[in-house]
């Protein structure tokens, strides 16, 4: 993977301000506790556009899996959003594991953000977006 096709993929994680995030409504977005188990949605997600997962605490990673549930096992095409307790410094697992866009906290600048994107060119395994390993679309 080149450093371009890297940064285009760090594109795919949208990052919003505290102050930019609207809660879901309950019509088309929804959120979800991260202690329910995403298999419940499974007959509604093709009604559903975004759906919020919560990341109480930093410390917290099941959202991580239901991010990663709703993308690879249920085939949810819509956005997943990451609220919460969403440090910098996990925004690429989040874009790893399926998130497609990340509330930061009050206060997080949104350039030191960015800049996360930056720090790894490739990665050698696939993940819940780009299934294939590294190996399998080098050039």
């Amino acid at each position: 993977m080149s450093a371009a096709t890297a940064n285009v993929n760090a594109q795919t994680l949208r990052i919003l301000a505290h102050d930019e995030h609207v809660e879901a409504d309950g019509t088309r977005q929804i959120a979800l506790a991260n202690d329910a188990d995403p298999h419940t949605l499974k007959e509604q997600l093709a009604q559903i556009e975004r759906i919020d997962l919560q990341f109480p605490a930093f410390t917290d990673g099941r959202a991580y899996s239901q991010a990663f549930l709703l993308r690879r096992r249920l085939g949810f095409a819509g956005e997943l959003r990451a609220t919460g307790d969403v440090l910098i410094d996990q925004l690429v697992q989040m874009q790893r594991t399926g998130f497609s866009s990340a509330v930061l906290k009050e206060g997080v600048d949104a350039a030191d953000a960015k800049r996360q994107f930056e720090r790894f060119a490739a990665f050698y395994q696939g993940d819940a977006v780009h299934t294939a390993p590294h190996f399998a679309t080098a050039d």
